[in-house]
């Protein structure tokens, strides 16, 4: 629900907290709920049941589908954040049946933090920070842990085992047919359990998998079963690494044997690089590397090699280096894709290499390509960024603008026929302008969240003199709108 709600608020949609809000997944018999707000808590909404319930009991509460798959990347980013707590840390299997979490051992660890304590407040400082909600638990196990988190305090801890007696056996992760079968029996929390002769319980769930087994549960939560955790692995990194029997002062025939090597390793993963680096280190110690970039993402070893043509001569070898290395950074994926059965060259293809060529011989502020953003002020609707930058673009829908746009707009001396009408004549650079075609007025108001107070509108006009020629003015400013003196005009573009 918190990574829904930050999504809303980088569009401006995030809904109030007082709204009933549930977040559906598809179950076996329709969409069931899979998180909630509190609202939405107080109304019945429980993870679990069924939409279709909640909706007959509260029509007015508010459905929207859960991202799974973008639950599952963000947790898995989240945990290797979570690594400056401890090295240990994984994705809590168990997070499909409800919140998100995380597992960390903290064994070993604690003490740099102050103690638990203040490890504990340190994870929900920064987490809150980040804008989420959390329930934090310690204990000696994974399974009081997790009890604890879910069915404790706001920052709970486990000092003896009878602290979990209190809680519902629902807290020994078991699944909703174990948890009804103990109730029907009138075990409800695992103090109960735990008084419970083992033998009547165990012919009951003997045929029963190991995660339902409210017995292998208990003795996991009570640490008399073993319950490590595995850590998340970190990506394996992409890099060919070649050493030399004797140190070389040139390490350019080796490039090509480095980048197929490469190349081989994104293939098997199915990416392509965004960036590369070359390190060579010197039989003195030092190391001395270069880089490039790409415009988009490949795995072509003839290209790849190519983009460090002249970049290596700058490298002072010193008495000779005995080992290169090459890396392959920012890897994203990159499907193989079917040859042109036609022979025709992939032109799209084509212009990345270039692109890339140009970058590396040139640098990459000498290669730039215009951006779109979405702004309705014509000259922040577009910039210039280097090519090999992934800055994003934007298809905007705009009325029709010159092709030729000043990126600071020129003053004018303009007369009118009346204060709010278009401009009869116009100069510029010295030279007299008769209008005899206009168009417009087309009003752009100033954008409040990035303009300081008292920025005034603009009212553009499309205009033609008696040569034939097109420009595009604009007024800024009206009469008497409180912002200034006299409205001034400008030429911001030329047509043709």
């Amino acid at each position: 629900m918190d990574r829904w709600r930050k999504l809303r608020q980088t569009t401006w949609d995030e809904p109030p907290d007082e709204l009933p809000i549930i977040l559906a997944k598809d179950g076996p018999h329709g969409p069931v709920i899979h998180d909630t707000t509190r609202p939405a808590r107080l109304l019945g909404a429980e993870v679990g049941k069924r939409v279709v319930d909640i909706r007959a009991a509260a029509p007015d509460i508010i459905v929207e589908y859960a991202d799974d798959p973008g639950d599952r990347a963000f947790l898995d980013r989240l945990a290797g954040w979570a690594k400056r707590w401890s090295p240990w840390v994984s994705v809590d299997p168990m997070a499909a049946a409800g919140a998100g979490a995380l597992v960390i051992d903290t064994t070993g660890s604690d003490h740099l933090f102050g103690g638990e304590d203040a490890m504990l407040k340190e994870m929900e400082e920064k987490l809150s920070l980040s804008g989420l909600e959390t329930q934090l638990a310690i204990a000696p196990t994974w399974g009081a842990a997790w009890a604890l988190a879910r069915y404790g305090g706001v920052r709970s801890q486990c000092h003896d085992i009878a602290d979990l007696d209190p809680l519902p056996v629902a807290s020994l992760r078991l699944p909703s047919d174990a948890n009804q079968t103990l109730r029907r029996v009138g075990i409800k929390t695992v103090g109960q359990l735990r008084t419970i002769p083992r033998s009547s319980l165990m012919r009951r769930f003997a045929k029963v998998e190991a995660a339902q087994n409210p017995l292998i549960r208990l003795d996991q939560a009570l640490g008399q079963l073993p319950e490590p955790v595995a850590p998340m692995d970190d990506p394996v990194p992409l890099r060919a690494l070649m050493r030399l029997a004797e140190p070389v002062q040139d390490p350019v025939p080796l490039i090509p044997g480095l980048t197929e090597t490469l190349s081989a390793q994104l293939d098997r993963r199915g990416e392509g690089c965004r960036r590369m680096r070359i390190t060579v280190f010197r039989t003195d110690g030092e190391r001395r590397w270069v880089e490039a970039a790409l415009a988009k993402p490949t795995r072509d070893a003839a290209h790849m090699a190519r983009l460090f043509d002249g970049k290596l001569d700058r490298i002072d070898p010193g008495f000779g280096f005995d080992a290169v290395l090459l890396e392959a950074a920012d890897p994203e994926r990159l499907d193989a894709a079917q040859p042109d059965l036609t022979g025709k060259v992939n032109t799209e293809q084509a212009l990345g290499h270039l692109i890339d060529r140009l970058t590396a011989r040139l640098g990459p502020n000498h290669v730039t390509r215009p951006v779109l953003h979405d702004s309705h002020i014509p000259e922040r609707a577009q910039a210039w960024v280097p090519a090999v930058k992934d800055a994003g673009t934007a298809v905007l829908d705009r009325p029709t603008r010159p092709l030729t746009l000043f990126q600071t707009p020129e003053e004018v001396h303009v007369i009118y026929a009346i204060p709010e009408g278009p401009p009869v004549r116009l100069k510029w650079r010295g030279r007299p302008l008769d209008v005899v075609r206009y168009e417009g007025p087309e009003r752009i108001a100033p954008e409040w969240w990035n303009d300081r107070p008292g920025t005034r509108l603009r009212d553009y006009y499309r205009v033609e003199d008696t040569s034939g020629r097109r420009f595009w003015v604009y007024r800024e400013g009206t009469v008497g709108d409180g912002r200034g003196g006299a409205p001034r005009w400008f030429v911001h573009g030329v047509f043709g």
